[in-house]
């Protein structure tokens, strides 16, 4: 089984351009679907927990999923099976790209690539609002995130504590509300 979880996030991290977001629907598909190793709930949750917690999604990813799977060193074994491609491919480009960075074959790879990391991205998020029921309240929400932090540049942090104050509130005036019914 960590033979299976490193080669399963080694593959993940090899074929994936475009950072954590551009894999969750990836990682989503081969953990849920394929391997059937997390229920679309569990996967939820700890896309959730994974991008609330500071540090590289695709390492939080993999850490948690390997730990869910075959504890503590399925988590090592699954995050450096992530993280070794791009080390590699990294160290390879540092390499080698002073020498190749002036021919423009290498421009146009690297404009190629642009827009299939976006259409990933784009692909990540309208998956996460499907799964996640959209209703107007959470769109709002969102796009208040969105201009809040984009627009007039305030703290993605400010935001996560809100939201888990927020959630807090709802829950226990929710509690009250259902125990006096």
């Amino acid at each position: 089984m960590y033979f299976e979880l490193f080669k399963t996030f080694f593959l993940i991290g090899a074929f994936t351009f475009g950072g954590g977001v551009a894999m969750i629907p990836i990682i989503e598909k081969t953990v849920v679907e394929e391997k059937e190793w997390l229920t679309p709930e569990e996967f939820l949750d700890a896309l959730a927990v994974t991008q609330s917690s500071p540090g590289v999604l695709a390492a939080n990813m993999s850490t948690f999923i390997g730990h869910q799977i075959k504890g503590f060193w399925g988590a090592v074994i699954s995050c450096v099976g992530a993280l070794l491609p791009s080390y590699l491919i990294i160290t390879l480009i540092a390499t080698f790209f002073m020498d190749f960075r002036n021919y423009p074959i290498v421009d146009y790879a690297f404009m190629g690539i642009r827009p299939a990391v976006a259409a990933l991205i784009l692909s990540a998020v309208v998956s996460m609002m499907r799964k996640s029921h959209m209703t107007p309240p959470k769109a709002l929400i969102m796009a208040g995130v969105a201009i809040g932090v984009g627009v007039f540049g305030l703290s993605p942090i400010l935001f996560l504590l809100a939201g888990g104050i927020g959630s807090i509130v709802y829950d226990k005036i929710k509690k009250e509300t259902q125990t006096k019914s």
